[in-house]
């Protein structure tokens, strides 16, 4: 494998080791500047001909929570995805728009890893998969497209991508920004023009199914 699939791996073998130091040191690190702490949410009102409610950001681009969101912890939110690599695929975010792990407070941390471990496996069931790709890249030189801190968690199935690190390729060439052009790496499966951005009546209605396997953690909407 290659130098920078290795690093994929490690980094996703490492986190459960991250996770645990920060829960180690919950109760004595200090927690960022009120000021600092940009949580990006509010409520829109209704505009003419449209549907206001609850909205958040993912990095500058708005979120409509009815449309996308499906999940709501303390600190964090669950969401479908524009650009799905397979069925399934979901980000986990933290509600303030920080590009870097190392922004967090712990608190944010251990709440996003614990979303993750509770979103997965249910996802999981509900794709029918038989495992979980999860994976994140910590800025853009890691491969980072939304300068926000955002978790991929892809449901698998036996050979549906092969080879099985070309996921890796797939996820590096992820892009979140509705408007990008960036061109596709040719491992990319499916196709790009299998891969166009969903509309919002798609997304929205994923998003509907997928609340309802999280009834304690309904999102406002």
């Amino acid at each position: 494998a290659s130098l920078r699939k290795r690093s994929a791996l490690v980094a996703v073998a490492a986190s459960g080791a991250f996770l645990y130091g920060c829960l180690h040191h919950l109760s004595t690190a200090s927690a960022a500047p009120e000021g600092s702490r940009g949580v990006a949410t509010g409520t829109s009102p209704p505009a003419a001909g449209g549907v206001g409610g609850a909205y958040s950001y993912f990095g500058k681009f708005k979120i409509p929570h009815k449309d996308q969101v499906f999940f709501a912890s303390e600190h964090c939110l669950g969401i479908v995805n524009l650009k799905p690599i397979v069925p399934g695929h979901v980000l986990i975010i933290p509600k303030r728009v920080k590009p870097r792990l190392a922004d967090l407070t712990p608190e944010e941390i251990s709440d996003l890893f614990a979303s993750v471990v509770k979103v997965g496996p249910r996802i999981e069931s509900h794709y029918q998969g038989t495992a979980l790709n999860i994976a994140t890249q910590d800025g853009k030189d890691a491969g980072q497209s939304v300068p926000h801190v955002h978790v991929h968690i892809l449901p698998r199935r036996p050979k549906d991508i092969e080879p099985n690190d070309k996921v890796y390729d797939m996820i590096e060439d992820w892009d979140g920004d509705p408007k990008s052009t960036k061109p596709r790496g040719k491992l990319e499966v499916p196709p790009d023009s299998e891969r166009k951005p969903r509309t919002m009546d798609e997304m929205r209605a994923e998003a509907e199914i997928l609340r309802k396997l999280f009834p304690e953690n309904a999102p406002t909407l």
